[in-house]
C-alpha cells in the first residue's frame, strides 16, 4: 500500500467519524435508543467486511488482526443492540 492510499483511507476514517458523531449528537434522547437499535443491520455489514479482511487471500497479518478486532467489536455491538431493543420492548408489554 502506498502513502497516497493510506492518506485517503485516513481522510475517509476521520470524515466518517466526525459526521457520525455530529449526526448522533443531534438525535433527541427519546429517539436515540430506537434509532441505534434499528441500525444494528449496519453492523452486520461490518461483520461481513471483517470476515473478508480475516481471510487468507493475500492480506497482511496486520489487516487480519484488524479484521478480527472489527469482527469482535461489531458482534458486541449487534448483541448489545438487540439486548437493548429487547429490554425496551419488554417495557411496553402488559404485565
Amino acid at each position: 500500500m502506498n502513502i497516497e492510499s493510506l492518506i485517503i483511507l485516513l481522510y475517509v476514517l476521520v470524515l466518517a467519524s466526525y459526521l457520525g458523531f455530529e449526526l448522533i449528537a443531534k438525535v433527541p434522547p427519546t429517539l436515540h435508543t430506537p434509532l441505534m437499535s434499528g441500525s444494528n443491520a449496519i453492523s452486520g455489514i461490518t461483520i461481513v467486511g471483517a470476515l473478508l479482511a480475516c481471510n487468507e487471500l493475500g492480506y497482511t497479518t496486520l489487516s487480519k488482526w484488524l479484521g478480527m478486532l472489527a469482527l469482535v467489536l461489531a458482534v458486541i455491538n449487534v448483541v448489545g443492540g438487540y439486548a437493548v431493543t429487547d429490554r425496551m420492548l419488554k417495557m411496553f408489554k402488559k404485565k
